[in-house]
């Protein structure tokens, strides 16, 4: 049917009717065969003016008053049918006087019919779009002062009511709830109150009125005609598809509603036709239909975002232009599905286009810029540009700026490479057609390409930082006060731009509010903008039309504020990519893709950052910069978050820097490049573990050379003469201006401290910002104030907080007289003076806010609230004026507590850390610590602040691990330091407190503060009154008991010559032993009392193992080792005795256990001297097999010392034999001369071994030893076998002397004393069992026997005395005196002999050890006695249990006299072998002497114990106990005030007696009184002496204060009790049952506090309150103090909850799934390791610690065995709510590994595990699989496990392996994704492992 167009028959038609006739013609044409459908639309001129008729409805226009607000050139060509359709049902409404709402999708549609509607009815338009900062006053009136006063100025629908306009408003679904109601009455009534006093009243009352009242009356009455022709056309997005504020059901209810949805396909397509007639029209409709399709409510249910339909014009622009390109690249651009959606979306996208044959198979087309020309046109500049694609070259023009272009730039900043040349060149094709928006990684270049492209275009750039808080205002306008006092409004960078045609390039637009970005929708689909005081600004052909038919000058429509829009005004928008799958509100919404054209700017590929690294950095080491791309990239390509959130800190831009420094300093090392740039020291341990696995992968090591350089690097700071060195660097010393400012701090160096000076020098030298990251009080405002005080830099301060705004950072405005004034920032100060800014506290602000720094250190600039703008360019501030330029001095350094629990600050590393380069600050290591702890505190002990550097550094490293929460700092450690160096009598355990006291409520943390306190000898808690020493006895009377007389009346046979023989060692070796360290629990065991024993710890041995000899080394008191060699098998363990390592040698494989029958070796041990410190000597005694080893290298050598040694001996002969076994002895008496001497027991020979001079000189005897004591160097005491006979043996001091190579025999009578008449007291032969190499000192030994002497002697001791002296032995001939303490019964007689059947006393013959030492130095013998010696009875009282001791320490006391019993505590286990152990000793204990001062123990169990016996060094120990403990004397503390009473004294009296004796206070009359003058009392002065008359009569000791008395602590503890039956009670849980549940409970307890402390906290953090704006009561709102100033009432901002923006997802618990194994295997190895109940633990602390937090973590446990992979324990919606039912869980657990079948599911577990979670609706999954699967027994790679655990990349899958499989679990590590995987070898660690697994993922997001 053809279209009806009647034109009038009469009249001529006006220009603009002329223009609607034309674009009715063009419907006559056909497009394309189309026929459109019919359109009736007529219009005809009458005398009274315009008709226009569309269809059946005709509407009389009226000439506009105010022609230039009537929409121009919004009616296309073609008016579609459907947009008639439209524009009739307007048309109706607008007959009819209702107000109308437009509702349908995003994008310029709706906002275009509207406009198109007003200009062909010619109504002038009232606009104004929405935001969430739209206040009332936006809407009625807004106050402004001009002149002093303040007046009201009519805003938009106040003008549109009076006027009778149309007023159009735009997004209501963005204002806030309240703001709308304000038109409810105008909207329904047309009638308004105003603030002014007016009030709007509607036509037809006005009317009424008028026809009673005069005009003048109704305006006196203040009543203002609302006019008949105001509507409201309202513009609005359907919400909740979309998200928004829904409507206000009355609001709802006064307008009609119209769907507008996307044009009909077949209008759309006939417009797509028109734009691109050179693109296929199959390729137009297919594109078209994919569009449809993802526009479909089907789709919407996907979760895609709507495809912006309205933007395929632009695409088909390019299309039109470059017909070759590929379909799917235009339609990326359009809509940017890759990193929108997750992998489902892509994958329906990507289906749709393959529907549509839109996925071309052809390669994507590569596109270069050849060629730039500029065709300079006065007003719209253009550039001509050659693109090369892949066929031909394609020249389009396109809109430049107006400075000259360049296709290259010259800056050094910008390589090219070819994905830049492509992307440059995509970029020009969306710049033919519409805005852009650039999406990318941080520090990917984005910045830097948004730059290229406008040099390359001759474009002037304008950067506009976005960041969170940004209002419509802040992008628009903004008000500020004129110099009169007058308010105006200044266009903000943006709009100014817009009008002088520059590039403006938002910066982060996905920081913003969407609803704030949406009020830039029309200036970009449209280019039209209403500002907020009237200003209009027009597209360039619009104005030029408005000028032609009004026939306006620029000036006349400047006056009435209308703009023209420069044409070549463009948008560069840049962002992050939106994080896929997270819970907050994605920024690209349909919306914001209606916006934009959409660029992904991919990082650069590795030879292209290969490239831009080489040219940016010519002379950076290859080697390096090959390592480190290797790294990032591994660390990008991974599917695991935890790495590719490590790339994000490697970025482009953070390469950069690290290659900078390489090339400046090259022998830095690359592996602490990379931790510095990603914080390593500060990383949760599951992401520091996989970065350090991808070091390694990549080769980036540190070596231990550098490691030594490093620590012996001499890190010294000097200035001289004017330049600074520190470390490596120099630098002159700054000459600043402003003296005042530069910091002067008290700083005590160390070496730590100044290599993290020198390398913030370095960076600081390269022109680089700084950020120092560290936790609380490690100095790092000290070092900076340091570090600038030695550049004698000036500083700026400026410290955050959580309530810092942009406006705090940059300017602060105030009121002066009614004018703003703004003060300056320190920001801004600096920034002018070329001062550093100290930013302290950078995490406390929200990262919204300190992200302005950005644009500031990147690129220079930045836009002051005032107007003003910082620019670093120097050209820049020639051309623009109104600019501060940035002082070349300028620098900031940053200050931030490190990201993550217990700061809960802001992550400002992971916003803002790639733009600076990052410090780590730690707490000093130890030794820095202590050197400058010694200067803060000269005169505190050493050993107290060793003890507090030692236990600081436990409790840190208790905080890394996240075992306690609070990061104990240096800081704290200074303040105690300080403390005891004023108050030096204050005890330790009570400054300490000054701490700790913080955390006294939490009983937890408590206990393992103390535990850790005590470990390192703090004794917090103990009393002074707490001294548990042994209880002396008295020794007997010392006895004179004869003469051991060497006899020498000339009888040859008396002394015998015995032939010595000299021989070279021989040597066989070396071999290589692993010596292995581990560390070691050192406990100071003085903690909450104070005994003997000083320090224990353990060594690691099992309970088949045997200790066997223990030896301590004499280098000196304080830093001597212990050796511990133990049998079964052989090992030897040796550690400092005050270190924190052990270290171990395994020698095993020496002397293996396997051999023969009942072999049981038996080790000696002997520590050499100087020069061979650190080696020893071991010598197993059955073999004679001497080994020489080096503890340091693991260097072992076997010694030969005669030939027969060298030959094996027959195996029967020495283990398979019955008869006795004579054994081979070691004498080590010497050892640290490096001489030995070994014998035979039963032998006739002696060896002795000179290590030094590698010989042997072999003695040969005529008698069979039993044994030999070396009483001195040249002396040997020789006892006979069988007889006991003794003999002295001389030798020559050095064998070598061959003349005198001959040593002597004297035989030694012992004679017993005469007691007269003949009878002798008769020595019974003893066993001698030890004798003292060395005398005793005079002194000890004249106090000793009572008589002043001085004289050789020798002490030793028997089994039948306590302690025996012999006088004059060995120097003098003459007989010397022997006086002994006796005991009532020999040593050894009350013990009977062990049961063992295997013990045959023969065949060992003297195996035992002597454990028996003497301290000459003390005076003291010293030995270990089982329990049976022991006097209990006299030591113990009658009702008290003697302690349960397996062995004491009888310490004989020979200067008090006195007898001592010490116990030594039982070992924790006993071997078995109880016959091997009764042949070692008699006592459960080994004793050696360690130094002059105590002897060391070893007992069975491994426990090693330091004791201190000497009695003045425990008296020195107990005096500095004392004292860290504090002295408290009892003494009630009193206040005194000194007054000067201004009485002079007089002579001193004692004052008159009162008889009654009544307390008396001052007075100068009475003695005894207090605070007198001149009379003896207390507290006064002048008088002569003290004296107390007793009033205060009785003093409580402190303790007995302390202490609560027993009746209170039993009620407090029954009550508990009372309570706990009674909650069992209702639980139904029997007693039983309650303590088997707290075996598990208890043991976790410590990580389910912390993990609660944590949830706790995240909770908290979780809403934690926001500002929320526009309020009338609260705190002034900086950014509306003008407002305030017109008198607005709503400008205050409070703290508040923060709702939940409309649209934003439903946050959803995450999703975690516990999978233990619950195989057979657990059960049967449970008696090995506990591995069943260490699951069960788990479980358990699963249980208790997510308890209450199910609406945050929804979790089950299942099992798997060999019954089947899923085995249900714990369902999500039954989770266990009390004891009795997690007890039940437990006990399920246990049953069914006991009773199950065998075979391993651990694979089908997991896989069917990670499946079944990912189907449940959760924001994150968690699946964790407790397995003691030995995966090689079952033929299962590796490799399979590692795809099982990512089968899902959307499932954290982790696996924590039981088990000791070897190296296995090590091999399993490696091949598993890092961090993924862990292995816990004692089972002990799995509570802990799955604790750190919570803090480093589920809560890191939480």
């Amino acid at each position: 049917m053809q279209s009806l167009l009647r034109l009038p028959s009469t009249g001529t038609l006006p220009a603009s009717s002329l223009r609607r006739v034309r674009c009715l013609f063009n419907q006559l044409l056909n497009y394309r065969g189309i026929t459109p459908q019919p359109v009736l639309l007529r219009s005809h001129t009458t005398s009274s003016g315009d008709t226009i008729n569309i269809g059946d409805v005709s509407y009389k226009v009226k000439t506009p008053r105010n022609p230039e607000l009537v929409p121009q050139s919004y009616i296309s060509d073609p008016l579609s049918q459907s947009v008639v359709q439209h524009l009739r049902w307007i048309m109706q409404k607008d007959l009819l006087g209702q107000d109308i709402f437009l509702i349908g999708p995003p994008g310029p549609l709706r906002r275009a019919i509207a406009m198109q509607y007003l200009e062909l009815t010619k109504r002038e338009v009232e606009y104004i779009s929405l935001s969430r900062d739209t206040t009332e006053s936006d809407l009625k009136q807004r106050r402004e002062i001009r002149a002093g006063t303040a007046f009201y100025i009519d805003q938009c629908a106040v003008r549109a009511a009076t006027e009778g306009r149309i007023l159009v408003l735009e997004g209501l679904e963005k204002a806030e709830r309240n703001v709308l109601p304000v038109l409810n009455n105008l909207l329904e009534n047309r009638e308004m109150q105003l603030e002014d006093g007016r009030f709007l009243m509607s036509s037809e009352r006005y009317d009424k009125l008028l026809e009673e009242h005069s005009k003048e009356e109704l305006d006196a009455w203040k009543i203002v005609r609302v006019s008949e022709d105001f509507r409201v056309i309202a513009l609005g997005l359907p919400v909740p598809k979309y998200s928004g504020n829904p409507l206000d059901p009355p609001l709802r209810s006064r307008f009609q509603a119209r769907d507008i949805y996307y044009l009909p396909f077949k209008d759309q397509l006939q417009l797509l036709y028109s734009v691109g007639p050179n693109v296929p029209a199959e390729r137009i409709s297919q594109l078209l239909s994919f569009a449809t399709t993802l526009c479909s409510l089907e789709s919407a249910t996907l979760g895609l975002p709507d495809f912006p339909a309205d933007n395929l014009a632009a695409a088909v622009g390019i299309l039109n232009v470059f017909p070759t390109m590929p379909t799917q690249q235009v339609i990326q651009r359009l809509y940017p599905y890759t990193f929108v959606l997750g992998k489902e979306g892509r994958t329906a996208v990507e289906d749709t286009l393959k529907r549509f044959e839109l996925l071309d198979s052809r390669s994507p087309v590569f596109l270069k810029i050849v060629n730039l020309e500029s065709e300079q046109k006065p007003d719209s500049p253009l550039a001509s540009v050659r693109i090369q694609t892949s066929d031909k070259d394609i020249t389009i023009q396109v809109a430049a700026g107006t400075r000259p272009m360049q296709l290259h730039s010259r800056s050094s900043q910008f390589i090219r490479t070819n994905t830049h040349d492509q992307l440059l060149a995509e970029m020009l094709q969306s710049h033919m057609v519409k805005d852009m928006c650039l999406i990318g990684g941080k520090g990917c270049g984005k910045s830097v390409i948004a730059k290229e492209f406008a040099d390359m275009l001759g474009y002037e750039v304008e950067p506009v930082m976005m960041y969170q808080d940004m209002t419509a205002r802040d992008l628009l306008q903004q008000r500020y006060t004129l110099p009169n006092g007058d308010t105006a409004w200044r266009q903000s960078p943006l709009v100014m731009a817009a009008l002088e045609g520059k590039l403006v390039i938002l910066d982060g637009i996905h920081r913003v509010n969407p609803g704030t970005l949406a009020i830039l929708q029309r200036l970009i689909h449209d280019r039209e903008l209403t500002l907020y005081d009237g200003t209009r600004l027009l597209r360039g052909d619009r104005y030029q039309y408005l000028k032609n038919e009004l026939q306006l000058s620029d000036a006349e429509l400047q006056e009435r504020s209308i703009f023209p829009i420069h044409s070549s005004f463009r948008i560069i928008a840049l962002a992050e990519p939106p994080v896929i799958g997270s819970s907050t509100q994605q920024w690209l919404g349909p919306e914001l893709l209606t916006m934009f054209l959409y660029h992904n700017v991919q990082p650069s590929t590795r030879q292209e950052e290969v490239q831009i690294m080489r040219e940016m950095v010519p002379n950076v080491p290859k080697e390096a910069v090959d390592q480190l791309l290797t790294l990032t990239h591994k660390l990008r390509d991974t599917k695991d978050p935890t790495a590719q959130s490590l790339a994000s800190s490697l970025s482009t831009r953070q390469l950069l820097r690290i290659c900078r420094r390489l090339s400046q300093y090259p022998d830095e090392s690359l592996h602490h490049a990379v931790n510095k740039a990603c914080l390593t020291r500060f990383l949760p341990s599951l992401a520091r573990s996989s970065l350090q696995k991808a070091l390694m992968d990549s080769g980036i090591e540190e070596t231990s050379a550098e490691m030594e350089t490093l620590q012996n690097q001499d890190c010294r700071c000097e200035i001289k003469s004017g330049t600074l060195s520190l470390g490596s660097v120099t630098v002159p010393v700054f000459n600043p201006g402003e003296k005042m400012k530069v910091p002067d701090v008290l700083f005590y160096e160390n070496a730590q401290h100044l290599r993290v000076m020198e390398d913030m020098l370095k960076d600081f030298l390269l022109g680089e910002h700084l950020l120092l990251v560290g936790n609380q009080g490690v100095g790092k405002n000290k070092i900076v104030d340091r570090f600038l005080h030695l550049l004698n830099r000036p500083r700026e301060y400026l410290q955050l907080h959580r309530d810092t705004t942009v406006q705090s950072l940059t300017l602060q405005p105030s009121v002066k007289e009614g004018i703003i004034v703004y003060e300056d920032s320190p920001l801004v100060k600096s920034v002018k003076k070329g001062h550093i800014l100290v930013i302290d506290e950078a995490d406390k602000a929200p990262t919204n806010v300190t992200c302005i720094l950005k644009t500031l250190v990147e690129s220079g600039e930045m836009i002051l609230s005032d107007g003003r703008r910082l620019v670093a360019n120097q050209s820049e501030r020639m051309r623009r004026d109104n600019v501060i330029a940035i002082h070349p001095d300028f620098r900031m350094i940053v200050l931030a507590n490190r990201p993550g629990f217990p700061f809960l600050g802001n992550d400002f590393f992971g916003a803002l850390g790639d733009i600076f380069s990052c410090h780590a600050v730690d707490n000093p290591v130890p030794q820095s610590e202590l050197a400058m702890l010694r200067q803060y505190g000269p005169n505190v002990p050493d050993a107290i602040l060793q003890k507090l550097v030692a236990a600081f550094g436990e409790l840190r490293s208790m905080a890394d691990q996240g075992i306690i929460s609070y990061p104990y700092s240096t800081r704290e450690v200074v303040n105690i330091v300080k403390h005891l160096e004023k108050f030096p009598n204050e005890g330790l355990s009570n400054v300490v407190r000054n701490v700790f006291d913080f955390d006294s409520y939490n009983q937890e943390m408590r206990e393992i503060l103390i535990k850790s306190l005590h470990k390192h000898g703090i004794p917090i808690g103990a009393k002074p009154s707490s001294v548990h020493l042994a209880k002396e006895l008295p020794l007997p009377d010392i006895s004179f008991v004869g003469h051991w007389t060497i006899n020498q009346a000339g009888n040859a046979r008396r002394k015998l010559l015995c032939p010595t023989e000299t021989q070279q060692l021989s040597i066989k070796g070396p071999l290589y032993l692993n010596v292995q360290s581990y560390p070691l629990e050192r406990h100071e065991s003085r903690s909450l009392s104070f005994t003997e024993e000083m320090a224990h710890w353990s060594i690691p041995i099992n309970e088949v193992n045997i200790v066997c000899d223990v030896i301590v080394s004499s280098e000196n008191d304080a830093d001597s080792t212990v050796y511990v060699v133990t049998c079964n098998p052989v090992s030897l363990h040796f550690m400092k005795t005050n270190g924190d390592k052990g270290y171990y040698v395994d020698l095993y494989d020496i002397f293996p256990r396997t051999v023969g029958g009942v072999w049981q070796p038996f080790l000696s041990v002997a520590p050499l001297g100087h020069p061979l410190t650190g080696q020893i000597i071991l010598h197993e005694e059955q073999s004679n097999v001497i080994l020489f080893l080096d503890t340091r290298s693991g260097e072992l050598r076997r010694i030969m010392l005669s030939q027969q040694d060298a030959e094996p001996q027959k195996k029967s002969s020495w283990w398979g034999s019955k008869e006795a076994q004579e054994s081979y002895k070691m004498c080590t008496e010497f050892s640290h001369k490096n001489w030995l001497v070994f014998f035979k027991e039963n032998g006739n020979s002696i060896d002795v071994l000179d290590v030094l001079e590698g010989t042997t000189h072999a003695i040969s005897l005529p008698i069979n030893l039993k044994s030999v004591f070396l009483v001195a160097e040249d002396k040997w005491l020789l006892v006979e076998n069988k007889t006991n006979k003794k003999f002295l043996l001389t030798t020559p001091l050095h064998m070598e002397a061959e003349d005198t190579g001959v040593c002597q025999l004297h035989a030694l009578e012992e004679e017993a004393a005469s007691v007269g008449f003949g009878v002798t007291t008769g020595l019974e032969p003893s066993t001698l069992q030890v004798i003292s190499s060395d005398q005793l000192p005079p002194e000890n030994l004249s106090v000793a026997i009572d008589q002043k002497i001085t004289s050789p002697n020798r002490i030793l001791s028997d089994d039948n005395s306590y302690a025996a002296i012999v006088v004059g032995f060995p120097d003098l001939m003459s007989p010397s005196e022997v006086y002994s303490w006796k005991r009532k019964n020999p040593l050894g007689s009350q013990t009977s002999s062990p049961s063992d059947q295997l013990f045959q006393p023969t065949k060992f013959a003297n195996m035992k050890r002597t454990n028996c030492a003497n301290l000459l130095a003390a005076n003291q013998v010293v030995r270990a006695v089982s329990s049976a010696d022991v006097p209990l009875k006299e030591i113990y009282p009658k009702d008290t249990l003697p302690p349960i001791a397996s062995s004491f320490l009888e310490v004989t006391d020979l200067n008090s006299k006195k007898l001592k019993y010490i116990p030594v505590p039982r070992a924790s286990s006993v071997s078995p072998y109880t016959s091997w152990l009764s042949k070692i000793t008699d006592s459960d204990v080994l004793l050696a002497t360690m130094g002059s001062r105590g002897v060391v123990t070893v007992d069975m169990g491994g426990s090693v114990r330091l004791w201190e016996t000497g009695l003045e060094s425990i008296q020195r120990s107990l005096l500095e106990w004392r004292n860290m403990i504090g002295q408290e004397d009892g003494r009630p503390v009193q206040i005194t005030v000194q007054k000067d009473s201004g009485l002079d004294v007089n002579l001193p009296k004692h004052g008159k007696l009162d008889p009654d004796n009544t307390p008396h206070v001052g007075g100068n009359t009475w003695a005894g009184g207090t605070g007198g003058r001149d009379t003896a009392g207390l507290g006064g002065k002048g008088g002569p002496y003290r004296l107390d008359a007793g009033h205060k009569v009785y003093q409580v000791s402190q303790a007995e204060k302390d202490a609560v008395p027993e009746e209170v602590k039993r009620a407090a503890r029954e009550m508990a009790e009372k309570a706990f039956k009674q909650r069992l009670k209702e639980i139904q849980m029997s007693e039983y049952d309650a303590s088997t549940y707290e075996r598990f409970s208890g043991a976790v307890r410590r990580q389910v506090q912390s993990l609660r402390v944590i949830l706790d906290s995240l909770q908290a953090k979780g809403k934690e309150r926001q500002w929320l704006k526009h309020q009338a009561i609260g705190e002034l709102d900086d950014t509306k103090i003008i407002d305030g100033l017109t008198g607005e009432k709503a400008i205050y901002k409070r703290r508040g909850e923060l709702e939940p923006e409309l649209g934003s997802p439903q946050q959803k618990p995450k999703r975690l799934r516990l999978l233990v194994d619950v195989s057979g295997s657990m059960y049967r190895f449970n008696g090995v390791d506990g591995r069943l109940e260490r699951s069960m633990e788990a479980t358990c602390m699963l249980m208790e610690a997510f308890e209450n937090y199910e609406h945050k973590f929804k979790y089950d446990v299942s099992g798997h065995s060999g019954d089947g992979c899923s085995i249900e324990l714990i369902r999500s919606d039954q989770i266990p709510r009390n004891n009795k039912q997690r007890l039940e869980v437990l006990k399920t657990m246990h049953a069914h590994s006991q009773f199950c079948m065998s075979g391993d599911y651990t694979l089908e577990a997991t896989e069917h595990a990670i499946k079944e979670i990912a189907k449940e609706d959760a924001d994150e999954y968690f699946v964790i699989v407790l397995s003691d699967a030995n995966l090689e027994r079952y033929g299962i790679p590796p490799e399979r496990f590692a795809r099982a655990l990512t089968i899902n990349t959307q499932v954290n899958a982790f696996a924590i392996f039981i088990g000791s499989l070897g190296d296995q679990a090590e091999r399993l590590q490696r091949t598993l994704p890092a961090g993924r995987s862990f292995v816990a070898m004692d089972t002990k660690q799995i509570p802990q492992i799955l604790k750190q697994i919570f803090t480093s993922t589920l809560l890191s997001s939480a």
